[in-house]
Order: structure tokens, then sequence, then C-alpha cells
């Protein structure tokens, strides 16, 4: 995306989004009762709504103003709250209104390497523009780590498959069981295609060079959690190590728990006959919701980290801990126990220090300080890789951390036409970013074929005359919890969050402090009276020397207000003599034409 336009950047949340949805607005609009709107707004920037309200890792609610009160908006939560309403998820084709299919078609043909977030993204804005797009599969499923890497008790597959067929029924034509390097290469790709965007993802695991790395027992957890969620065996045993901090290692342990059930699916697979279609999570979930959640019984997360410097989301930690998984902190890996070439233990020292004053990453360890923690499974979640190799010799330039070079500002690599984005450009990174280099390279295509974006990124101030004031007490409502399944009833692959009520959902929107809407000053009719200062319940409001501001510019006097703490009271409205005052909304980046919450 281009720059954003002050008034967007003034609106954290939607600064916050990859994909630059207006969370906000969406938020804004449940409080109000108009969950249309609100699906709409979160749909717009975005073809895999319905996921992200589930799995996200929501770097808008990291940027949300509420925090600096007491806690962000749940604002995840309340996308699923919509796309549970109007989403694919409900059966519904609401989506098509602001992703309607071509009505132009253009010459150009645009292959596509990849059936993630990345690349499905991609196909979504290119087949809208009316490009003839491919999408390359190397698996038998579309979906990438989505479907691959994603456990289903965070991602329902019904769901993820529809949302998928959303994007397919634009007419993208899909090659599925088709690998680049094996089954074609980049040369006959780009004989066929007026373009390219390479978006394979990072499948590959990352180990360590540690004594006993070899052993039966050492895995690498984005392969374990493949071969979980493909429905092949995942013996693990009882007592389970994961090495790492981030939501990687979340989800390898979390799915380590559910091992019966994944065994159970292979069990079944293993019973079809290659002509019949593989057992589904769903099927075999029915036996297994016969016994209470069995799978590895001692589960532990060990990371150099300590708690609070985790990378993993603080969300996925408490569910790990609500499950009964055992962190062990400030710990790295010495060296692999083993006997008779089989896993016994890890033998790990202290660690004094992770980042160094500069912040980076520079772990310091006491060799004296040693603890052995058994186990029957180490399971390594400490990174991941792309396969460059597939590329071939005629390839990209490939970047020093073996991904594909792309340029600083552009998703162009070094071949002419050929674009990559997502895992195989940046390395592992969140979902939501993948879908944002999904857009992006798709806006860049478009471009480099004389396509152009400057009138569908215009934006209009519409001045507000009437808009939604919070409560006296809004800074005494506590952020509301998003409800999921007690322990006990974990069974299986079912999903653990069950999104928020009706009631539960409004609640937690109204602590929104709608930042989307701007107070507007006319500095041709201001008489620099500081009324609004008076008024202004916060101390937001002040009058400065100008050359505090701009001291080239002495004598004057400046209105400065504190937009980071400015809760849209509109009192300083109400007060201007003059009305010089006014309260705005932006309808630039992220606002369906459809209407708006103010």
């Amino acid at each position: 995306m281009e720059k954003l336009h002050f008034f967007d950047e003034n609106i954290p949340c939607l600064a916050a989004c990859p994909v630059n949805t207006n969370a906000g607005m969406y938020v804004a609009a449940i409080a109000d009762g108009q969950d249309e709107l609100a699906y709409l707004t979160a749909r717009l920037p975005n073809p895999f709504a319905s996921v992200c309200g589930r799995v996200c890792a929501a770097p808008c609610e990291d940027a949300c103003r509420r925090g600096e009160i007491d806690k962000p908006i749940a604002i995840r939560a309340l996308k699923r709250f919509v796309t549970d309403q109007f989403g694919v998820e409900a059966g519904m084709d609401t989506y098509k209104q602001v992703a309607a299919p071509p009505d132009v078609s253009r010459p150009e043909s645009i292959g596509i390497v990849g059936g993630g977030p990345a690349g499905l993204s991609a196909a979504h804005d290119l087949r809208r523009l009316g490009y003839a797009v491919t999408l390359y599969e190397a698996t038998p499923q579309l979906g990438g780590m989505m479907l691959l890497g994603i456990p289903e008790y965070r991602l329902d597959r019904t769901l993820l498959a529809a949302e998928i067929k959303a994007i397919t029924d634009l007419g993208v034509d899909v090659r599925l069981k088709t690998k680049l390097g094996e089954n074609i290469t980049l040369g006959e790709l780009r004989d066929r295609h007026d373009a390219l965007f390479l978006s394979i993802g990072a499948t590959l695991g990352r180990g360590l060079d540690l004594e006993g790395h070899e052993a039966d027992g050492v895995l690498k957890a984005i392969e374990f959690l493949i071969n979980a969620n493909q429905g092949f065996a995942t013996s693990i045993g009882e007592k389970v190590v994961v090495i790492g901090g981030g939501d990687v290692a979340m989800d390898a342990a979390r799915t380590a728990l559910r091992a019966a059930t994944y065994d159970e699916i292979a069990r079944r697979n293993a019973d079809y006959d290659e002509g019949h279609e593989r057992a589904s999570m769903t099927e075999a979930l029915d036996v297994a919701r016969t016994a209470a959640r069995t799978g590895a019984q001692d589960i532990t997360i060990m990371s150099l980290e300590a708690k609070h410097e985790m990378p993993a989301s603080e969300f996925e930690i408490e569910e790990a801990e609500h499950e009964d998984i055992t962190f062990v902190n400030r710990r790295g890996p010495a060296r692999i126990l083993t006997e008779n070439g089989k896993v016994t233990g890890i033998e790990t020292i202290a660690v004094t220090r992770v980042f160094d004053e500069d912040g980076r990453f520079s772990p310091e360890f006491d060799e004296s300080d040693r603890m052995t923690l058994e186990a029957d499974t180490i399971i390594m979640a400490i990174g991941q890789a792309i396969d460059v190799e597939a590329l071939g010799d005629d390839g990209p330039e490939i970047s020093p951390r073996r991904t594909i070079q792309v340029g600083e500002d552009s998703l162009a690599t070094s071949l002419p036409k050929v674009w990559a984005g997502g895992d195989a450009a940046r390395g592992p990174r969140t979902l939501i970013e993948a879908i944002a280099d999904g857009r992006r390279a798709a806006r860049e295509i478009h471009e480099a074929f004389g396509g152009s974006f400057t009138e569908a990124d215009a934006g209009t101030m519409v001045q507000l005359e009437q808009f939604h004031r919070l409560d006296d007490v809004y800074d005494r409502v506590p952020r509301v919890d998003v409800p999921t399944l007690s322990t006990d009833r974990r069974i299986g692959l079912a999903e653990v969050e069950t999104g928020f009520t009706v009631e539960q959902a409004r609640c937690e929107a109204q602590r929104c402090l709608r930042c989307f809407a701007n107070i507007l000053l006319d500095t041709d009719i201001c008489v620099l009276c500081a009324l609004c200062a008076d008024v202004c319940p916060l101390d937001l409001i002040s009058l400065v020397p100008s050359e505090e501001i701009h001291p080239d510019d002495p004598g004057g006097t400046a209105l400065m207000l504190n937009e980071q703490s400015c809760i849209r009271c509109a009192l300083c409205i109400e007060r201007c003599p003059t009305d010089a005052l006014s309260m705005g909304l932006w309808t630039g980046v992220g606002v369906p034409t459809v209407g708006a919450a103010v």
C-alpha cells in the first residue's frame, strides 16, 4: 500500500494492520448494532476476514489506544462476531458487496506459485482486476500454512475451505499437486505466463546442531504440525519438551496434547483404499469424543526468554497454561540425552541474557547452571525455512537469509515480471502479513501492466453533525474476556474459542474510543480564546508559544491537542464560540461505500 494519509495514520488500529483494516470503524458499527456494516468493513481489505477473526496475531490490538487506559479492545474476537453472522461460515455471500467478480477481462495471464494466504490473496485481487490467474500448489489442497500449520482446534477446516472457495469461485485456475522444481520449472512458468508471483511457504523446519540431535524422537515443530494436520501418525510418547517461545511452539505443545485424536485420523486413513478420500478431521473426531482428550501427558515448553519476553501472543500463552502445559523459562538446550538411539531427555543451561543493550537478540548463558528434563520427544520450534533449491539454477537472486531477494520498496525480484512475497521473501511471519504481501503483489503487478489505483485510494473528510459520546464511566468498563471452552470440555479437535454473544460483543465494542473521528480546527476563525483548553476534562489542549513548535516562527501562539489520549468527547467543540472546532470522519482507507458508523 502507498503511505497512508495523515488521518489514516492517526487511527492506530488501522495503521498497525498490514492490510489497513479500519478496525475502529467496524468496532464502532458493532457498538451501534450495525453488524452487516461491520462485516463489510472487516471484509473490504481482507479476503480472509473469517480466518483472521479466529487466528490473526491482531497487531491492531497492540496499537489500540484503549490499551493505554486499561486493556485494548478485543478486536479480533469482535471480527469473529460479525463473520459468524455474515461470513462464509454462515453460508452467506455478503462479501460480494465489496468483493464482486470482475466486470472486465484483461489479456494478461498471471501465474502464482503457492496456495497459501499470500498466493490466494494475490489471486483474489488479480481476478477482481480481470486478470487470468493460474494458481500452482504443491500439495493436494489449497491453504498453505493455514491448513498445514494452524491446528484445527484454532481454525475450523470447513470455514477455511469456504473462504478459499469464495476466492477460487472468482475464476481462478487451480493446479494441485504441482510442485515447483519437480512437476514444473520456473522457466516453464515464465514462458507460460506474462508475470509470476512466488509465494512458496516456509515448510522446512530449522534444527539445532546439538549432541544427540539425530536421535529418534527429535522433531521439527513445523514438520510435526504438518504431519498432524495432514492426518499422518504422530506417535510422541507421554513426555514432550518443546523448545521455543513463539506461537508455533504453543501450537506444537497444544497439538501434542491432542495426539490421540490425530493418531485416530492416521489409523482411519490407513484403512482407506487408495481410491477413497482421506478421513476428515470431523469424522475422526466422532471417535475421539468417546474418550477424554489424550495424548502426551507431560508437556513442557522451554524458552530462552522469560515469560514476559516470549514472542508468542499473550492469549496463546494463557491458553497453554489453562491446558496445564508447563513453562520452563530462561533455559537453553545444551545437549539431547539418548539411550540406544532414542531420546530420553535434554540437558539445559541457564540463560543470563537474551537481548543486548540495543534490544538485539544476543543470548548469554551460564554453563555451570545445568538442569535435565526427561522427555520421550523433543520438538524444535526455533524457526522455518523455504526450499530455495526448488527455484532452480535460473531462479531469482537469493538473500543472505535464504529467502527470495526483493526490493526495499517493492516485491519485485531480480527477474523481470517476477514478484515474490509472504514467507518466500520475508521468512516466516504472521498470517495477516502474508495476506498483505499478496495484496501488495497484486497491486504492483497491476501497475506494471498500466493499471492505476489513484481514484480508488482517494479519501474525503466528512464533517459530522452527530457523534457518539462515551459515558462518564468509560474508563471503568473492563475488557470482556474472549469466551473459550472450559478445559475439561476440550476434547479432540473441537474449537477452543466459542465467540462473543450479542450482549458481550456490544459491551466490548462500546469500550472503543473511536479514534477514527478527528478533531478539526479552522485556523481562519479560531481566536485562540483557550476556552477549549479550559473545558477539556483530560487537559489535553494547550496554547504554547509558536517558537516551541517552529523555532523560526517566533511571536505567535500555537494550539496543541494531544491526539494520543483524546477520547473524542467533543466538549471542546461545543464550547468553541466561533465554531472553529468540529468533528470529522475521514473516508479514506478501509471504509466501505455502503455506509459509515460515527
